[in-house]
């Protein structure tokens, strides 16, 4: 699932406390700090390269732990879930509890989570180790991007860490990639969990050394019923679709699945309404402006990690790319990102954000459309390439305008939640679109093999069918993207020039 670089920052936004300041005494600024940031650019690429690493190698993964095909996505989704769902929690306990602490717990448990999933013996020890590698995360990224604030105290240097910062994650995609199918190719699958916990520990070890402690001010409580009730909901709804590929939309089981979920999220919505700490207040959601960055966000999410997971599945099982060869398949798709996103910064204070974010998805939407016209004999060249390119070059401008936009108008007190939203409603809507889009790919591949046989061929052709219309049903969450950008997001570029610390890096 690889992850576009322009969101590099939003990635680990959460709740920071802008007016942090050197601990007494510590005016000047900290002589270790460029040490301090190697650190944490270091754990950062961590976190990005796991994401595309594992995504290259789940089919070898698959294949050795025989994780069924509506299984696989919880490869992926166990990951999301819990990142995504604890993203807030977490930057609030790194906040109270102090972001040095926290980012080393977080570095430990993702290194010792990554080194349980590579020792995986079965399919559910590899879910949960993926589980607790989202949830370690969790901790770690609001952690991290917290410590750069409080260590750059000054405008010009912590400009400079954040541009570091982002330019590691934004590249550590491209790198994930390769990486991934250099280990999967020639060691083992295995070795894209384990090689984090090597990292991970030579990163605590040097935070603990290099890294300043810090805490936010306040009243330090923790809206722990809204974590609990927006997680188990969106793990019902998830068991939900994954349910109806085994039990049809219609059953029981399906419905009571999908039911109990929209509960609890329903739930969570009244949790955050009443509480005095609320996890997510509502008022960020109310501007239109935020309201349709996060809506843009979300439906982005559920479209291109189900469209990543299907691409890789395509290009190894169908064309018989090694892990390796499917790395490099890949790299234009990052390449591109990068260099549309350096353009989009240039261009947003011109045109501001809705065109290109309008503009953005709808290249998103026509790159997408353009892969269900694969086959079993298709060419790279013709048929995968130029989709990658179109998708790339719209989503760089669109995810650039996305995270500039989800902090218009917001109080400072507010401005770490909206910026993690962009992060968390996008993993979200991966975890939820991953499941979804896998039980659609299956769910027309077995209707097509039922129709047509089980041939070798008539297989081939049916996996690619199901691929097929699975990217219809992802370009049409890009779709509903792009009416959300072009109908909600009104903010001038006036608006945005106002904007500082980690988005206006984003």
């Amino acid at each position: 699932m690889p992850r576009p670089g322009t969101e590099a920052l939003a990635q680990a936004g959460a709740p920071l406390d802008r007016s942090a300041r050197p601990p007494e005494g510590e005016d000047a600024p900290d002589p270790r700090r460029w040490k301090a940031l190697a650190v944490i650019a270091v754990a950062q690429l961590m976190v990005v390269l796991d994401a595309t690493i594992v995504n290259i190698a789940l089919p070898s993964a698959q294949r050795a732990l025989h994780i069924s095909t509506i299984d696989r996505q919880w490869v992926i989704t166990a990951y999301t879930l819990a990142f995504g769902g604890l993203l807030l929690l977490g930057g609030r306990i790194a906040d109270f509890v102090g972001r040095k602490r926290m980012f080393i717990v977080g570095l430990i448990g993702f290194g010792a989570a990554s080194a349980l999933g590579g020792l995986a013996q079965d399919p559910a020890m590899l879910f949960g180790a993926r589980a607790l590698q989202g949830a370690f995360g969790a901790l770690m990224a609001p952690a991290s991007l917290a410590l750069l604030t409080v260590t750059f105290t000054e405008a010009k240097e912590r400009a400079t860490a954040f541009a570091v910062y982002g330019a590691i994650a934004g590249g550590g995609s491209a790198v994930g990639l390769l990486l991934g199918g250099i280990l999967t190719e020639y060691a083992s699958w295995r070795w894209c969990l384990l090689v984090n916990a090597p990292v991970a520990l030579f990163a605590a070890i040097a935070g603990a050394r290099l890294a300043r402690e810090s805490r936010a001010a306040g009243d330090r409580r923790y809206d722990l019923p809204g974590a609990v009730s927006v997680t188990l909901g969106l793990v019902a709804v998830v068991y939900g679709f994954q349910e109806a590929y085994q039990s049809g939309w219609s059953a029981t089981s399906t419905l009571g699945l999908l039911a109990a979920g929209v509960a609890l999220l329903v739930l969570f919505v009244a949790i955050e309404l009443r509480t005095a700490h609320p996890l997510l207040p509502m008022r960020v959601l109310a501007d239109r402006n935020r309201g349709g960055s996060f809506l843009g966000s979300f439906m982005a999410g559920v479209g291109l990690f189900g469209m990543f997971l299907f691409m890789t599945y395509y290009l190894q099982v169908t064309l018989g790319y090694s892990a390796l060869k499917t790395g490099f398949a890949f790299l234009p798709f990052s390449g591109a990102v990068v260099l549309s996103a350096a353009l989009a910064s240039k261009a947003l204070p011109r045109f501001g954000p809705r065109p290109l974010m309008t503009g953005g998805f709808l290249c998103g939407v026509a790159g997408v459309a353009w892969l269900t016209g694969i086959g079993v004999h298709s060419s790279f060249a013709v048929h995968v390439l130029p989709a990658e390119l179109v998708m790339s070059a719209g989503l760089g401008f669109a995810f650039v305008a996305l995270s500039s936009t989800a902090l218009v108008g917001v109080a400072d007190h507010d401005a770490g939640v909206a910026s993690a939203l962009v992060n968390a409603t996008q993993q979200v809507g991966g975890s939820l679109g991953t499941a979804l889009l896998n039980t659609v790919a299956a769910s027309a591949t077995a209707t097509y093999l039922a129709l047509h046989g089980r041939s070798a061929a008539v297989v081939a052709r049916g996996l690619v069918h199901g691929y097929a219309v699975a990217f219809v049903y992802a370009a049409a969450f890009l779709g509903i993207a792009t009416v959300a950008a072009a109908l909600l997001v009104r903010a001038r570029k006036e608006e945005l020039a106002t904007q500082d610390g980690a988005v206006a890096v984003a």
